[in-house]
């Protein structure tokens, strides 16, 4: 074998090694990349950089709209919960005396407007 040719192979085989973990870290930052795009919810993108997003069609369309109106009618729900629970906690925290005199100040204005 020419010197040369030797020296070559010995140079390309010591850096081998490098190139391979270089290239291992280049595939598993991309893959790190993806990952954290996914989970937090941004668009993928194609080979041009464009992003990629599902294709819509009318049936996606429609339950992409009942799952918002559903939403919606939670929330409303989910406030009328909340108000009922403040007033429930409050009536159980307040001091019982006091509840029996809002009653009978109730009872008595009931009875005098009759």
């Amino acid at each position: 074998m020419d010197p040369e040719v030797a020296q070559i192979m010995s140079f390309i085989i010591k850096i081998l090694p490098f190139i391979a973990i270089i290239a291992a870290l280049a595939i598993g930052g991309s893959l790190l990349q993806t990952w954290l795009k996914i989970k937090n919810g941004y668009p993928l993108q194609n080979a041009w950089g464009m992003a990629i997003h599902p294709r819509r069609d009318e049936e996606t369309i429609e339950r992409i709209k009942l799952l918002t109106s559903e939403n919606a009618q939670l929330r409303a729900e989910l406030g009328s919960v909340k108000d009922r629970l403040e007033t429930v906690e409050r009536i159980v925290t307040d001091q019982p005396h006091r509840l029996a005199r809002e009653i009978d100040a109730l009872a008595i204005d009931n009875g005098g407007n009759a």
